[in-house]
């Protein structure tokens, strides 16, 4: 096999692992109801469906960046695929809905093993800045295919065959990765004096499940819960002590000299706020055209392919903008396309034509998919060669997280009026102001360091 067959043998089974951690997210959302008739489960615990899965992914991505680094990153990355795969077929014959919440805890596992590490590979293997930068896009738009197909193909299962079908799709995927992936992925140094961080990983776990379940019980209870008061000021006093614990051991989880450098700390933020907007618009969308326009599962998913069927070309032009012109530009533009198409959403109702969701659905389909690429490139970039692995963990906690937070934190806010449909605007307008801020850090950097580069003394 030629250098550059290899090559892109190894880019397409790196992208398949990664299609499947993203291929369950959007194919369950469209099961939910579906999975909520036949386990009997709660709305409550569909959000732990969704928050299970991206809380513990959230949760370990830092560990398992800094075992790649420290173990190496193939090896970690094969453990992952192995054990998704495993635990998707768990899924897929769970008798109930403790047993499917237990399941995608460890789906959860996989993913926190694979995702880092399919990027500190992708980097090393692409040590061109332009060719990264292309790979990346491919990588999104990979995913965007995956995100694409989910609602459809969840849709088209749940009402043709059922909802476990979905989970059994990563099986055949899992298989036929793994020994290929063996073979051809070359192996990345490693960072042996790199060690673990128990306490700090202890704590950010704490912090995460207490925001997690202090949105969730704000949507039932009210913000001005004692339970929800009481969990929002514990993870804030988490979070400072999170913080210390990071800055005085003597190998932290997430180190935090990889913060003073502007990129990288702007494009994990960027992360983790169009995450949290874009993941909690797709809940909210799913359960509007299901409980407010009465649509079946398939249904609901068709509706959806404006905005997923774009995300594979914007990522991919998305790579190519940002080879030639820079990260800056497709970041700003997409967040300020996703946000204004999020803003949008905010006049829908019952009597809304379909014809006027689709040009939303597309602008935030396509503000998402075109900030993505650019700022993993612009992350992966701002990090050291050693550092690859645990920095792709940062940026996928963050995004994760923002996963978390924004299925958690927008569900309540659709639920905290009287009807869905008010709660649903005021969500959405959320979401979009998300991507807004967003768009305001990145020009910000972007400004900075045009002032740098043009009085590199200041």
């Amino acid at each position: 096999m030629s250098s550059s067959s290899k090559t892109a043998v190894t880019l397409t089974v790196i992208c398949l692992g990664y299609f499947m951690t993203i291929l369950d997210v959007t194919a369950v959302n469209v099961a939910l109801p579906a999975l909520q008739h036949a386990l009997g489960a709660s709305i409550a615990d569909l959000q732990w469906v969704l928050d299970g899965y991206a809380l513990v992914f959230a949760s370990l991505l830092l560990t398992f960046g800094s075992l790649g680094d420290r173990r190496g990153s193939k090896g970690v990355f094969l453990t992952g695929v192995a054990v998704f795969t495993l635990a998707s077929a768990g899924c897929g014959i769970a008798p109930t809905v403790a047993v499917l919440q237990a399941a995608r805890v460890v789906q959860g596992i996989g993913a926190a093993l694979l995702v880092p590490t399919s990027l500190a590979l992708l980097r090393h293997t692409f040590s061109d800045s332009s060719a990264r930068a292309r790979a990346f896009g491919i990588y999104g738009g990979i995913a965007g295919i995956a995100a694409a197909a989910g609602p459809v193909l969840g849709g088209l299962l749940t009402s043709t065959v059922t909802w476990r079908a979905i989970f059994w799709l990563n099986v055949p995927i899992g298989l036929f990765v793994l020994p290929i992936a063996a073979r051809v992925v070359p192996v990345a140094p490693r960072s042996a004096g790199r060690g673990f961080d128990p306490s700090g990983q202890a704590v950010g776990i704490l912090m995460l499940v207490l925001l997690t379940a202090s949105l969730i019980q704000s949507g039932t209870r009210g913000w001005s819960s004692p339970v929800v008061i009481v969990g929002l000021v514990t993870t804030a006093i988490a979070c400072v002590i999170f913080i210390q614990i990071e800055h005085r051991a003597k190998a932290p989880m997430m180190p935090p000299a990889l913060f003073r450098n502007a990129s990288f700390s702007a494009g994990t933020a960027v992360g983790f706020l169009i995450n949290c907007g874009f993941f909690g618009q797709l809940f909210l969308v799913n359960l509007f055209f299901q409980k407010v326009w009465g649509d079946s599962a398939l249904l609901s998913g068709v509706r959806l392919l404006p905005e997923m069927g774009v995300v594979a070309l914007a990522s991919a032009f998305s790579g190519r903008v940002a080879g030639r012109f820079g990260t800056h530009v497709p970041m700003i533009v997409g967040t300020v396309v996703g946000g204004v198409g999020m803003l949008m959403m905010m006049t829908v109702g019952f009597a809304t034509s379909y014809l006027l969701f689709i040009p939303m659905l597309i602008a935030i389909g396509f503000g998402m998919a075109f900030t993505m690429p650019a700022m993993t490139a612009a992350v992966m970039a701002a990090a050291p060669g050693e550092h690859a692995g645990i920095a792709g963990g940062v940026l996928n906690a963050a995004r994760q997280s923002g996963t978390v937070v924004g299925v958690a934190l927008l569900g309540a806010l659709a639920n905290r009026d009287s009807t869905f449909v008010q709660g649903y605007h005021v969500a959405v307008g959320v979401s979009g102001l998300l991507f807004l801020v967003a768009s305001a850090l990145i020009v910000v950097v972007a400004s900075k360091e045009v002032r740098l580069r043009v009085s590199p003394g200041i």
